[in-house]
């Protein structure tokens, strides 16, 4: 469990955006002997090899090829996202003010809860492009700038006596970050792209565009008079690519091809190359399966076997407000994993998959539970059901309970992560 625990630990503070989280994976991959592979050059695979791929740089799919074919024993399947809710820094984001003080113009990613971002060290992370030999083919600099250099600050209560009771945030006004006071005319004018560039070790004029998103740099540290939580920024849904991660560096079942799948833009609605909603992943099924000698209609078998676990956080019970929940189905902290329910079809789970994954949890000596939604209250969607406008696969959608999802810092219980890590692993080696 400790090892497990202090791994997660690491895993967030490494991994303080998509690209990062990539990143991360990568390297733990490699370092497990999975070889890279490019979506543009053909695959030569063979079974009971390790190999991952990336698209986007920002979503990550990892197989581990079964001695069977697929259409003998289908795809195992852990589906998890990369990106969480933040601020993504626009193109010419140096707004000028009083007296040198320089602040960034910020769009909102997905849907944070604004007000926990404000008065907190921040700082920058994500992709850079430079220029490479051609105009078609830039390179792609990961950037992870450690020291805070960015802070939201809040306007004083003096100002805004009910705040309260209540108050009102534009994205636009409110949420911009300060970067520095710069009294020199000149050192204002690119200063973004110039701290970019000295952190990448390469020159400003070499930088042809962006993807730079703003994080907390504050660590994950444990919490509680046992250390039984874990609070940190992004647990939705890293935690959940933590575990998907150590499940497939640790699963010993041989004989089926197993796969981890981390997309991204899941908090924008996955709409994107990198996205559940696109056919990445079943082009990437379809290529393995071809690779070792499978027909289209055996791909077609193999898929109709398949099962797949989509892992997404879900709401723990808050003691404070009981009356949010659903009387008899909302998820304790450190209950154990969760089976996400909805009438409406916003989740892929049914009786049938449900079944599938208590079984897991009661095989793997995990405790399980289930989230509905309140009548009243409308959920959200995860990938699952994304996904299966791409791919017609069974699986379920689950995930550890959090508190405050979407906060800048959010809590999960140490437990539920080691046991989601034990039914993941279980799966995997079943």
């Amino acid at each position: 469990m400790e090892k497990y625990v202090q791994s997660l630990i690491e895993f967030m503070d490494n991994s303080v955006c998509n690209f990062c989280a990539v990143e991360t994976i990568k390297k733990e991959l490699d370092k497990a002997g999975f070889k890279e592979l490019s979506l543009s050059e053909s695959w030569t695979i063979e079974k009971g090899g390790k190999y991952y791929t990336t698209k986007n740089d920002s979503a990550v799919f990892a197989f581990n090829v079964g001695t069977k074919k697929p259409t003998e024993t289908g795809f195992k399947i852990i589906a998890a996202h990369s990106d969480s809710p933040c601020f993504r820094i626009k193109p010419n984001a140096e707004i000028k003010s009083e007296k040198g003080v320089v602040k960034l113009n910020t769009e909102v990613y997905g849907g944070p809860i604004l007000y926990t971002w404000f008065d907190r060290p921040l700082s920058v992370a994500g992709r850079v492009i430079i220029k490479g030999e051609d105009v078609l083919h830039p390179i792609t600099k990961i950037v992870k700038i450690e020291r805070p250099i960015l802070l939201i600050p809040h306007l004083a209560i003096h100002f805004n006596r009910a705040v309260n009771e209540g108050n009102h945030l534009s994205k636009q006004k409110d949420m911009l970050p300060v970067l520095g006071i710069f009294n020199d005319a000149a050192e204002k004018d690119n200063i973004l792209l110039r701290t970019v560039a000295n952190e990448l070790g390469v020159e400003m004029g070499s930088i042809l565009d962006f993807d730079l998103l703003v994080y907390d740099v504050q660590k994950a540290n444990l919490v509680g008079m046992h250390n039984e939580f874990i609070s940190s920024g992004r647990l939705d849904d890293l935690s959940m690519a933590h575990a998907a991660l150590m499940a497939m560096l640790e699963g010993t079942d041989e004989q089926s091809t197993k796969v981890m799948a981390i997309f991204d833009n899941e908090e924008t609605g996955s709409g994107t190359k990198q996205g559940a909603a696109s056919p990445v992943l079943k082009n990437i099924l379809k290529r393995v399966n071809s690779a070792i000698g499978g027909s289209d209609e055996e791909f077609y078998c193999a898929i109709a076997k398949s099962f797949m676990i989509s892992a997404d956080n879900a709401h723990a019970f808050h003691p404070n407000y009981s009356e949010k929940y659903d009387p008899t189905n909302h998820p304790a902290i450190g209950g154990g994993p969760v089976i996400k329910i909805n009438a409406n079809c916003k989740y892929m789970s049914d009786a049938h998959s449900a079944a599938i994954f208590r079984s897991l949890c009661e095989n793997a000596g995990s405790p399980y539970q289930y989230f509905v939604n309140h009548s009243d209250v409308a959920g959200g969607s995860t990938l699952g059901n994304i996904l299966t406008s791409q791919i017609d696969i069974e699986g379920v959608d689950v995930g550890s309970a959090l508190w405050a999802m979407h906060s800048v810092r959010e809590s999960a219980s140490v437990e539920d992560h080691c046991n989601m890590i034990k039914v993941m692993k279980y799966f995997f080696s079943c």
